[in-house]
């Protein structure tokens, strides 16, 4: 049996059918939720995913604030930026990123889990986090489907 590829006007309406979904992410872990959504902005749920194309959804995650860490990461996991000057080195704990943006620790992960390819830009437009439930209200006009996550 030959695998499929797109080609032409084919691969055109692959990437023209984006469909908008919503994860709740309340009560569930990090990691879970954000193979799960990669998977989704990537496109690898569809029949006709295509690995050169941009076949994915747009992603709509809300309740950001309420996501599970496991195990020690609470106390251990330190995001790090660097300016690029001597001495330039900042850490911030999750710990105290997560109260004030939430938001920014979802999309990270997300965005990590993602191949590091000329689509990955591209991927990550789609992908919009928000705290809380306000976000949802902004998309109702592409009229978005509930998409349950593994817990």
């Amino acid at each position: 049996m030959r695998t499929h590829i797109a080609k032409g006007r084919e691969a055109e309406e692959l990437t023209v059918g984006a469909r908008w979904v919503v994860v709740d992410a309340a009560g569930l872990a990090l990691g879970r939720v954000a193979t799960h959504i990669a998977r989704l902005l990537i496109g690898k749920d569809k029949p006709n995913y295509t690995p050169h194309l941009d076949c994915g959804d747009h992603v709509v995650v809300i309740n950001a604030e309420r996501i599970l860490l496991t195990g020690n990461k609470i106390q251990q996991k330190i995001y790090r930026t660097h300016s690029g000057y001597p001495g330039g080195l900042k850490e911030v704990p999750i710990q105290r990123l997560m109260p004030k943006k939430a938001d920014f620790v979802v999309r990270e992960a997300v965005l990590g889990m993602l191949p590091k390819n000329k689509l990955r830009a591209r991927r990550a437009k789609k992908l919009r986090v928000y705290t809380g439930k306000e976000g949802l209200a902004r998309h109702t006009g592409q009229n978005p489907q509930a998409v349950a996550a593994q817990a």
